[in-house]
């Protein structure tokens, strides 16, 4: 069983990125970000944190968004960097001074603990990747001369603004007719968009994507699938009724090859039961990964990029849907141990811990 990818002698890059990369600063600690007199600083978003994550692992990835040319912008640029992400395609717009025409979008996040919920308030508006319009990246280029085995982005990206719907389209047709793999993570975002906007923006995508992510909530809001059995607040998850609706997803867009969802149970905000399972449509089988069971969380940010870059390296290292659950299921738990959006995870350390290994100490 393979998804036919691109071999990685034909390609530049095993992977790469399309979506908003911001910064973001939080309190020290658990505090809170009305009285915190210091701020930590970190760089995240979706996408990005998935192309940085494989990076670490060892791929050779890119990312594409927007960015300004000025010192918060330096913080990104820095970031990826200092991994060896390529960011050659991304957009660089100029400074005005003020950032009224472009700036890096901001959010301010909270770790939570015990009974308090994490908390992110966006301040976003008006951020240089929202401005991202059509042509502005030579996707032929990128895809079919320059050579990409896999493309990964999302909702979050294509909520941004009107034109940035048009610049997802644009880079996922491209990617398809490249040959190249395509994922997609539904993310809806309540704050940004409507699911009515959310469903008339996302059905015409479909049709170029081969590998879709997202929880129950994100296919209802923006595909428009109930779940029989799920209460209004999605509070329980009835598996088998889950599984019912990703086949008639499947059914629907027969050009999907691999739907993959995390399964999360919050017992509070210290502790989560953890675990992922990846829909194989080739052959209508269900993949579960391993459960993660009262997983204590340093910063629950970043999990489900975690899985999705996670179940990305499996596949693009030839390895069969089980593996690559597995890989996804682990590396999301782990992700979660350190603070910041982005991985700080080895591959030796998450071939461990989906292997099924302990976490004795390391002498």
């Amino acid at each position: 069983m393979s998804l036919n990818i691109r071999s990685a002698e034909s390609c530049e890059l095993d992977l790469v990125a399309l979506g908003e990369c911001m910064v973001r600063l939080s309190p020290e600690g658990h505090g809170r970000i009305e009285f915190a007199k210091k701020m930590d600083v970190y760089v995240g978003g979706g996408e990005f944190n998935v192309a940085y994550a494989l990076t670490r692992l060892g791929l050779r990835t890119g990312w594409v968004g927007g960015l300004v040319d000025n010192s918060v912008g330096a913080i990104i640029k820095n970031h990826a960097r200092g991994v060896g992400m390529d960011i050659s395609e991304a957009v660089t717009l100029p400074y005005d001074g003020v950032g009224r025409e472009s700036r890096i979008g901001l959010n301010f996040t909270e770790v939570g603990v015990g009974p308090r919920s994490a908390v992110t308030l966006y301040d976003r508006g008006h951020s240089a990747t929202s401005k991202m319009k059509p042509n502005d990246v030579d996707w032929n280029n990128l895809f079919a001369k320059r050579g990409v085995r896999w493309l990964h982005t999302g909702g979050i990206f294509t909520c941004l603004s009107d034109s940035t719907q048009d610049v997802a389209r644009e880079a996922l047709k491209a990617a398809h007719d490249a040959g190249t793999i395509v994922s997609y993570d539904l993310n809806f975002r309540g704050k940004l968009w409507s699911s009515k906007q959310a469903i008339a923006a996302t059905k015409p995508l479909v049709q170029y994507i081969d590998c879709l992510i997202g929880n129950e909530e994100d296919f209802q809001k923006v595909l428009g699938y109930e779940i029989e059995g799920a209460d209004e607040n999605l509070t329980e998850l009835p598996i088998d009724s889950y599984k019912k609706m990703v086949r008639q997803v499947a059914k629907d867009y027969p050009n999907l090859k691999v739907i993959g969802t995390t399964l999360r149970e919050v017992i509070s905000a210290s502790e989560n039961n953890w675990s992922a399972i990846l829909y194989w449509a080739q052959n209508d089988t269900f993949y579960h990964g391993p459960d993660f069971e009262r997983l204590i969380l340093e910063d629950r940010v970043g999990g489900g990029d975690g899985f999705a870059s996670g179940f990305a390296y499996g596949f693009l290292a030839g390895l069969d849907p089980q593996e690559a659950v597995n890989l996804g299921t682990a590396h999301g738990a782990m992700l979660q141990t350190t603070r910041g959006d982005t991985s700080e995870i080895t591959l030796q350390e998450l071939q461990h811990v989906a292997a099924g290994g302990g976490a004795r100490i390391v002498r």
